[in-house]
């Protein structure tokens, strides 16, 4: 598949999980991923990874939750791979737990790592985005904001719907330079959703019997290849909505 070729995608939080399944779809697409994070040896294991496979990556260091270095990261990845077509903002540091319990410290680590990181990287792409002409902001939400019950997870929806919002907003205003801005809100088989799954299995048991499809997503196959295609020319029409990317469970109507 090259629907993506010649497009250069950066993708947060890509050593691992989510970030890495969707930076692997997008290479297989044909995309130039920078794959970003905090740590080395994981973005170079991905990077590897994809190279191996007969794509194109390179991976870079960068702290979502510092302006500099999300400035320092969009430059370097401009100049390196020939600009940016694709934004995923993925990384995010999670706040869960009932409202007493999740400190200060710990929600605005999830704001800063989640909206505020967002709103960042959205204006300093946006001018390559828009020389594009073909730009596309994929950000990622959670259906922990439309749960059945909201006990212990107030903290993290808060960030993500934050997130969402941006993204309309993004969808609104940049839509005449030909960006695309969509959210997507993933149940996926990451490492986060096991230590979830390990930490609460009853609930987790629960949750999962609420899955129409019954199973939790995979992340290449299952979230990283529909982020692909929504990348694609196919949907170039399609802009500033949430995906659920869920097996059917939640509802964001």
């Amino acid at each position: 598949m090259t629907a993506l070729a010649n497009k250069v995608a950066i993708v947060t939080g890509a050593g691992q999980g989510v970030g890495r399944g969707i930076a692997l779809a997008l290479a297989t697409a044909g995309a130039a991923v920078a794959v970003v994070g905090r740590t080395l040896d994981k973005l170079q294991a991905v990077s590897e990874e994809i190279v191996a496979a007969g794509g194109r990556a390179q991976p870079f260091l960068c702290d979502v939750k510092d302006a500099v270095s999300i400035d320092t990261l969009v430059r370097a990845v401009a100049d390196e791979l020939g600009g940016i077509d694709i934004l995923v903002n993925n990384a995010q540091e999670v706040p869960l737990g009932p409202l007493s319990a999740v400190s200060d410290e710990a929600f605005t680590a999830g704001f800063e790592s989640g909206p505020l990181a967002t709103f960042r990287l959205m204006k300093a792409c946006r001018p390559y985005l828009a020389k594009s002409g073909e730009g596309v902001i994929i950000n990622l939400a959670t259906s922990a904001a439309v749960r059945w019950d909201m006990s212990g997870y107030g903290p993290y929806a808060a960030v993500k719907e934050a997130i969402r919002l941006l993204t309309r907003a993004a969808a609104a205003e940049w839509g005449v330079d030909g960006i695309r801005a969509l959210t997507v809100a993933p149940h996926a088989d990451s490492p986060a959703l096991k230590g979830w799954i390990d930490s609460r299995p009853e609930e987790a048991e629960a949750f999962f019997r609420t899955i129409p499809l019954r199973r939790i997503g995979r992340c290449e196959e299952d979230i990283g290849r529909a982020v692909a295609a929504l990348c694609g020319p196919e949907f170039g029409y399609f802009t500033g909505a949430t995906v659920p990317l869920d097996g059917g469970q939640a509802n964001f109507d």
